[in-house]
């Protein structure tokens, strides 16, 4: 068993205002190249971020990165490595490492290293939202050390207007107490806390009489 708790605005408004300022500074490095929106996603925008009091990894924010490049100018691994750089050269100025380069992700920690403990980090993920609905984000594929722009998985689709039914329907809060239980007692550490966000949702759902 994991021992997740939610943690408090108080303790992630610092750290939140922290990256704006380091995203501020990544959009001015990059503005030779190309413009960029963002939006901090996932637990950041529910007020859900969680913490395992057990583990040395501590609480961390989802932002997507939505660059301006219509015109198909630059290619997915100029566009990653192009972010890439600008946050090596900023986040280390706050106390951030350099970003790691994963997956679906580029992420920035914070350690404290005395006691190898991460503080908090941050996962950007670089996305286009497509005409018709759906999203695609730029991955990383290692084995092939290339750069594509890959679809989002399906799963994810139907989120937001199940949330919305659930909020309308009084059930929010059952909603972070079933989340909080699941996370705790996730035994695959493959599975991340965005997929166990989706089966909660679908879940209290069906068990309230929300279909499909």
């Amino acid at each position: 068993m994991h021992d997740f708790r939610y943690v408090s605005k108080s303790e992630t408004a610092p750290v939140k205002a922290d990256l704006l300022d380091i995203i501020h500074e990544v959009q001015n490095y990059v503005r030779d190249k190309f413009t960029f929106q963002y939006e901090f996603i996932g637990s950041s925008a529910r007020n859900m971020i969680t913490c395992d009091t057990k583990s040395n990894i501590g609480f961390d924010f989802d932002v997507n990165l939505y660059v301006n490049d219509d015109n198909e100018e630059y290619s997915a691994e100029e566009i990653r490595r192009t972010i890439k750089k600008a946050l090596d050269e900023v986040a280390p100025q706050h106390g951030y490492d350099y970003a790691e380069d994963s997956t679906r992700v580029l992420t920035i920690k914070v350690k404290n290293t005395r006691r190898a403990k991460v503080l908090h980090s941050c996962d950007f993920a670089i996305v286009y939202d497509c005409e018709d609905g759906r999203q695609q984000y730029i991955r990383f594929n290692k084995d092939r050390n290339n750069y594509t722009w890959e679809y989002q998985g399906k799963g994810f689709d139907l989120l937001p207007e199940k949330e919305e039914w659930l909020r309308d329907n009084n059930l929010w809060q059952e909603v972070r107490d079933y989340y909080i239980e699941k996370k705790n007692r996730n035994v695959n550490p493959e599975k991340h806390s965005r997929s166990i966000f989706a089966e909660t949702i679908t879940e209290i759902c069906q068990k309230n009489g929300y279909y499909e």
